[in-house]
């Protein structure tokens, strides 16, 4: 159980930090910097990594039978979809409201998703998970709440008013948070077969979790290339990728990409770890919470904070709290089942 909890931290980790290099990227715009890095993160970096780690890849594929993969790739062209729908809704409501309401989506519905795949645990395990998870809930919208508070004290952030209306960009951001859940669901579904197969071929047992998130990526990277194609196409930023700076940008967002890829891989390896029951909704909250507090400590360590006033740094202290404490509910109640 211990061992499980440390990767699913460790993944979340790792999550929280992979966006850093997009800082040092230069020459690129928005489209341009993010289209790379998820060509190299859901189907360069996959393909390696699957093709030299797992022992007799194409049968592993092979053997997923036909449901399974089936559900597994329309659940994750789902999480693709979620995800560019984030991205929009941050321009109607900001960076900040927008990310608390898609990851506390996240965390609440993809959480409780693996028990409905799945049988419930016991009542004392389900009910210490539900309290763990309205305690993050707590740090998500305290979160959102020194988000907020922060723009107005810097009056640097008036897309509410501009960008759209607050209903639409919130909307956006539930119904994207609902179908990124896609991908925890895609796990619980396809993980236990796929973990067989691998095996069957004289695969550790860590290498299954690369076999999962590779069909994930693959096809969850589907999704995402159609709306990237379409931005840049609209907004005419294909010569961009002249830039004089391209060879660093593709090192930057290169490391981006192994770096993502590895935190989804430790994650579906913590899932294993934590066991059939539980895996996928204790891994995947302590994993997401863990996203969001690294998240919020690098912001407070590159001093984005630096300007807020006392009030905004308290509900990001308030939001940390909950988050660390809701992580640790979770993580007890493995040790209860």
């Amino acid at each position: 159980m211990i061992e499980g909890v440390i990767w699913a931290v460790i993944a979340g980790l790792m999550l929280g930090l992979y966006a850093l290099p997009e800082k040092f990227t230069k020459g690129f715009e928005f489209e341009n910097t993010w289209s790379l890095f998820f060509a190299i993160n859901t189907f360069v970096v996959p393909n390696i990594a699957a093709f030299l780690l797992i022992d007799g890849f194409a049968d592993v594929l092979a053997a997923i039978p036909s449901t399974v993969l089936v559900g597994m790739v329309v659940s994750s062209i789902l999480w693709g979809i979620g995800a560019m729908m984030w991205g929009k809704a941050i321009n109607y409501i900001g960076l900040s409201l927008g990310f608390s309401i898609f990851i506390g989506t996240i965390i609440l519905v993809g959480s409780l998703i693996p028990f409905f795949v799945g049988d419930l645990p016991e009542t004392n395990v389900f009910l210490t998970i539900l309290g763990g998870l309205f305690i993050v809930l707590i740090g998500v919208i305290s979160n959102a709440k020194a988000g907020i508070t922060r723009q107005k004290d810097e009056a640097k952030d008036d897309s509410v008013s501009k960008k759209g209306s607050v209903v639409a960009g919130i909307l956006i951001a539930v119904i994207g948070g609902l179908l990124a859940t896609g991908f925890s669901f895609a796990n619980s579904f396809g993980a236990s077969v796929i973990d067989e197969a691998s095996q069957a071929q004289g695969n550790p047992a860590w290498v299954s979790a690369i076999a999962v998130m590779y069909v994930i990526y693959m096809a969850g990277g589907v999704a995402i290339a159609i709306y990237f194609i379409q931005q840049l196409t609209a907004k005419k930023l294909w010569g961009k990728f002249k830039s004089p700076h391209l060879g660093k940008n593709i090192l930057l967002t290169s490391i981006m990409g192994v770096f993502n890829f590895a935190a989804s891989s430790a994650f579906a390896y913590a899932a294993f770890k934590l066991g059939k029951e539980l895996g996928g909704s204790v891994g995947y909250a302590i994993f997401n919470t863990a996203c969001v507090v690294t998240a919020i400590v690098s912001g407070i360590i590159t001093k984005e904070w630096v300007n807020a006033s006392s009030k905004a740094k308290n509900f990001l202290y308030i939001s940390l709290a909950c988050m660390i404490g809701g992580i640790l509910v979770i993580a007890y109640s493995n040790s209860l089942g």
